[in-house]
């Protein structure tokens, strides 16, 4: 039975180098499965021996080689079945003697994420497949942030992965005229990375700890290698926008706070003009995209800071933008919370109605939250509570909950 250290420790590194390792595992084989599998088996292997052997000096290098090893045996045992191993062996060696001269683990989620963005690729798998083979995220959790279900998602992932290996996508950063088809992807799961960490504002959930913190540096990588492209700025601009918020998300009791009742004087002022400075060098590039418009709807909060109301106006008229754009229910549904605050709460309701048929808004919580604060507002008594109802019913994160429930308390 491993000790609990051990256990801890082997969480610690999945956490934080899941992504680096099979980034690297799978950039010489070109088989992103046997890359999880191996590093898995190495996971493994580190509960066994750990506890006795005591903890390695670079536990990182110690689950590489072990991985390293497994590969090699299964394209030996692959060989042996009659299959074409001898690449891989070779690659998989090759890249065992370059650790030996080269302590220092290379950062190839990159090149990683790109192969996952290839164009040959189905292009509803490509953020999806990035998320999973970063954070090794399972195909039910993946599958609730992009609403469909966990078999499909599964079927979908193992597909993808297949073909990467059959058709040996390369791992490396595209070329300029490349790019157009493979960077939305990418900034789909930098996102995506980014927002499980914003969800766990104070880092209590192991899986989420520290994602905003990759999301931004991922943002930072892209902004170093792209710099003239006008959404990665604006993706960038948009996390840090985020982000500058956090201290004020929480009450000093560890309450939920609504962003229209955050005390402003804790949002960072630093991040805020580095992320109007990256929207501003955006906008200079006249080529608007959705993380721009993300970024500016987050700008137009942040001025709330500077001039203490909020401009409703411009809110309502970025997420018309924006929903004309991507024809996101997610935008829709922010739309008619913002058009509610300048028009009254019958006007956000028919926004809400417009996206009611959806199906893949009937299992999301936010839909439900604003539904009831908007019946609320609307003296609609009954029909708030069932909606408020439903939304705690989704809702997985006890302090939103708990925010929730004291809303439909109130109704009395």
């Amino acid at each position: 039975m491993p000790s609990a250290p051990a256990v801890e420790l082997a969480e610690i590194v999945a956490r934080r180098s899941y992504g680096r390792l099979v980034a690297l595992l799978a950039a010489r084989s070109g088989d992103i499965a046997g890359a999880e599998d191996a590093l898995a088996d190495a996971f493994a292997a580190a509960l066994e021996h750990w506890p006795a052997g005591g903890v390695p000096a670079n536990p990182e290098a110690w689950l590489l080689t072990a991985a390293r090893r497994r590969q090699i045996d299964a394209a030996r045992r692959a060989k042996l079945r009659g299959e074409k191993a001898d690449e891989v062996i070779r690659h998989v060696e090759a890249l065992a003697s370059e650790q030996a001269e080269q302590p220092v683990i290379p950062d190839e989620r990159l090149r990683l994420m790109f192969a996952c963005a290839h164009p040959s690729l189905d292009a509803a798998v490509r953020a999806p497949l990035i998320l999973q083979t970063i954070l090794g995220f399972d195909a039910g959790a993946i599958a609730s942030a992009f609403l469909v279900s966990p078999a499909a998602m599964s079927q979908r992932l193992v597909r993808a992965k297949l073909k990467i290996k059959q058709a040996a996508i390369p791992f490396r950063i595209p070329e300029p005229d490349e790019l157009p088809g493979r960077l939305e992807a990418v900034l789909e799961a930098v996102y995506a990375v980014y927002a499980e960490g914003w969800a766990d504002p104070e880092g209590a959930q192991a899986r989420e700890r520290n994602l905003s913190v990759e999301g931004i540096w991922l943002g930072r990588l892209l902004v170093s290698l792209l710099p003239g492209e006008p959404e990665v700025l604006g993706l960038l601009a948009l996390m840090l926008h985020a982000e500058a918020r956090r201290a004020a998300r929480r009450s000093p009791v560890g309450d939920y706070i609504p962003l229209e009742q955050q005390d402003t004087t804790l949002w960072d002022a630093a991040l805020i003009e580095e992320a109007e400075a990256l929207l501003a060098r955006a906008g200079q590039a006249r080529q608007i995209g959705r993380y721009q418009l993300e970024a500016a709807l987050q700008s137009a909060h942040a001025n709330r800071r500077i001039c203490a109301t909020t401009d409703w106006a411009a809110i309502v008229t970025l997420y018309e933008a924006l929903v004309l754009l991507t024809a996101s229910p997610v935008a829709a549904i922010n739309r008619a919370v913002a058009l509610a605050r300048l028009a009254g709460p019958q006007a956000g309701l028919a926004g809400l109605d417009e996206v009611a048929s959806d199906r893949r808004i009937a299992d999301y919580q936010p839909y439900w939250a604003a539904r009831a604060d908007l019946l609320a507002r609307a003296a609609r008594q009954e029909e708030a509570r069932n909606a408020y109802s439903r939304a705690i019913g989704l809702e997985s994160d006890p302090v939103i909950r708990r925010y929730l429930q004291g809303r439909l308390a109130a109704l009395g």
